[in-house]
């Protein structure tokens, strides 16, 4: 189908519907395809697409940017992706950690850690992102890898993102850091916020996540009430998904299409996903920006506790935890923990739940750059700041 028809159609279905319209892209890589395509600049003025919690480096905790910081600074050599050097910490960053003696390589990819893991003793593998590349961290572990797990499913975060934002106690803390919003608790301590008007804040559909859905299937999706579409990451895949979340809104319709057919599946990969979860358990995991998600992190279960960072390093992990410790009136994040001075004015966990767009914060362009990153948003290529920097 021709750009200029569907672009056509587009119009034609937005005009129908006369209201804002906001669309939540999940995936870091259709974010950079919409931005790389200018999408944004073609689509009709009451059409807005809002980037979500789809890079994996964006939305890991800063818990465990600071567990497997200190693992470094402690001697043991970690071994992780590229894009997740730079994320910054209480303790600094990997790069941070490299530079003053510490033992830090860059992968490609598991294979290529469990390579170097047998040239070096006690090496770890800092394991991060969704069901994409958790399928190949679980294939390391069965080979003897020895893995640190920040792995999360990505579906409990879709859900969190669903939940009224009334009876969200995150979104409420981050309206505590913030001049410009207001907050106040019932009297039975549920927080209600005034962020931006309702309208604004409203998610009318999601283009779901391509690589992603490719190992989880569409059917998982099903129990989401929003019109959502799993998309490809040309251009044409883009639109055509508007395209078709628009038809959705038009009938008053709530489902999941799968536009990238030939990809995607109803049932996934099912040999991955078995592959996983024999390796891995579910668990509750923190999210950057949507707080404690419950049953959407991975923990590699006990039968592979040998080649568990977590377990091994347990004693180690404790003391770096104790040792973490707010200074006097030292500003807080939402889980009680000290925020670093780059990340004291960084509003990366606002940006990661739509509420804001990365040029609204104050450090966007100045002081945070992908050269110098100050929050996670900065440091990925999939990142919406590092994205949003690098194509306006």
């Amino acid at each position: 189908m021709e750009y200029k028809k569907i672009l056509k159609n587009i119009q034609e279905k937005a005009e129908i519907i006369d209201r804002p319209i906001r669309f939540m892209e999940l995936c870091g890589t259709h974010s950079e395809s919409i931005a790389k395509h200018g999408i944004k600049n073609i689509l009709p003025e009451n059409i807005k697409l809002i980037t979500g919690p789809g890079c994996p480096v964006c939305v890991t905790d800063q818990s465990e940017i600071d567990i497997i910081t200190g693992l470094a600074l402690a001697g043991i050599p970690i071994a992780c992706y590229g894009d997740a050097v730079n994320i910054p910490g209480s303790l600094g960053s990997l790069e941070n950690a490299r530079q003053k003696g510490a033992q830090v390589f860059i992968v490609y990819d598991v294979a290529e850690a469990l390579e170097l893991s047998k040239k070096i003793s006690n090496l770890v593998f800092w394991g991060i992102g969704f069901e994409t590349t958790t399928v190949m961290t679980a294939w390391g572990i069965q080979n003897n890898l020895t893995v640190f797990s920040s792995h999360k499913l990505f579906p409990p975060a879709m859900e969190a993102l669903l939940k009224n934002n009334k009876k969200n106690p995150v979104i409420a803390s981050v309206a505590k850091q913030s001049r410009n919003f207001k907050y106040s608790l019932t009297k039975n301590g549920i927080a209600t916020v005034a962020m931006l008007p309702r309208n604004d804040n409203r998610i009318d559909g999601f283009i779901n996540p391509g690589h992603v859905s490719a190992i989880i299937g569409t059917e998982v999706y099903e129990k989401f009430q929003i019109p959502q579409v799993v998309a490809g990451f040309g251009a044409e895949d883009v639109l055509l998904a508007i395209e078709m979340l628009l038809n959705q809104i038009i009938s008053g319709e709530k489902k999941v299409e799968n536009e990238y057919v030939r990809l995607v599946k109803k049932e996934g990969n099912q040999k991955a996903q078995k592959i996983i979860y024999e390796v891995f358990e579910i668990r509750n995991a923190s999210w950057r920006g949507l707080g404690e998600i419950k049953n959407s992190g991975l923990k590699i279960r006990k039968k592979y506790q040998q080649l568990d960072a977590e377990y091994i390093h347990r004693d180690l992990i404790a003391k770096i935890k104790k040792e973490i410790k707010p200074k006097k009136n030292a500003r807080l994040d939402s889980r009680g923990r000290p925020l670093v001075d780059a990340r004291r004015a960084c509003r990366c966990g606002e940006v990661l739940q739509g509420l804001i767009e990365s040029r609204q914060c104050p450090l966007f362009g100045k002081s945070c750059t992908p050269d110098n990153p100050q929050g996670a948003c900065m440091v990925s290529r999939e990142g919406s700041c590092n994205i949003e920097y690098r194509f306006s």
